[in-house]
């Protein structure tokens, strides 16, 4: 379970810097920029996922391994 919650939390992490990155940028790479609904919210929409990323994180490491 540790393991997919680090994987989880590394994928919001890359989507979110990627969505952040797009914004300023206006690079088209990331799964932000290619959701309809989120057009003029993609820097929150980033932020969020950052926020997640470290959530999850903190998830897994909250997990005992075994």
């Amino acid at each position: 379970m540790k393991n997919v919650l680090e994987f989880l939390g590394f994928i919001a992490l890359v989507q979110g810097v990627m969505g952040l990155v797009q914004e300023f940028t206006d690079w088209d790479a990331g799964l932000v920029s290619r959701i309809a609904f989120l057009d003029d919210y993609g820097i929150f929409a980033s932020v969020t996922l950052l926020v997640l990323a470290c959530a999850l994180f903190a998830a897994a490491e909250s997990r005992k391994s075994r």
